[in-house]
């Protein structure tokens, strides 16, 4: 059964590449960033594949790289590139795939379209990545009314960071949604570290209910 994500946060910084790195590890998937902004340093598709030990072969090429680590429509415009829809549609692959977004869910791609307009087309199940501390609760659950106002399937929260439970409660209790787990921060972050975090805190059989 080929499985596909996409993994969103609720804000940039969130940890969402940490956790791309662990899940693609733990299904032997595939990764794809659709569209990376700055160059300058590691690049996400780059973090995945150094935290998650992901061999290259199934690091797939991101659709477009820009140089300035900025909004992808600024970063764009800059370099005189347009970003082309038909451009950003998920590789046809065997097995599952991991799709990480940019920053948050209404980061824009141009003037007149956002991540979130990219993944209603796709109706991929969603998995939204948010924070456990202070000023989640809101961030959370506007972006789950973003999600669902555009019909887009959402598979469930992960949440990063040291346990809040109440905050983790009512976001899971008002956005009706599931917890799949947190990861929490690491004092030593590599991929043994990663991969063990993922396994005690998450249950792979959530990640392997979703059919192609």
């Amino acid at each position: 059964m080929n499985r596909r994500f996409i993994i969103s946060g609720t804000d940039t910084g969130i940890g969402k590449t940490v956790f791309s790195a662990a899940l693609t590890h733990a299904l032997q998937a595939h990764y794809w960033k659709p569209v990376q902004s700055g160059l300058d340093e590691e690049t996400d598709s780059e973090v995945v594949a150094r935290l998650g030990g992901v061999p290259r072969a199934r690091i797939l090429p991101e659709a477009y790289r820009l140089k300035m680590p900025a909004s992808p429509h600024l970063s764009a415009r800059l370099e005189n590139v347009t970003i082309e829809p038909e451009l950003l549609f998920p590789p046809d692959i065997d097995g599952p795939l991991v799709i990480e977004g940019a920053g948050g869910l209404l980061v824009p791609l141009t003037d007149k379209l956002l991540f979130a307009d990219i993944f209603a087309c796709w109706r991929i199940p969603l998995i939204l990545c948010a924070r456990t501390s202070l000023g989640t609760i809101n961030h959370t659950l506007l972006s789950l009314e973003a999600l669902r106002q555009r019909e887009i399937p959402v598979h469930g929260v992960v949440f990063i960071g040291d346990e809040n439970r109440e905050n983790q409660r009512i976001i899971a209790d008002i956005g009706g949604v599931r917890s799949l787990g947190r990861l929490p921060h690491l004092p030593e972050m590599n991929a043994e570290a990663l991969h063990q975090a993922f396994t005690q805190q998450f249950d792979l059989a959530d990640f392997q209910e979703v059919p192609a």
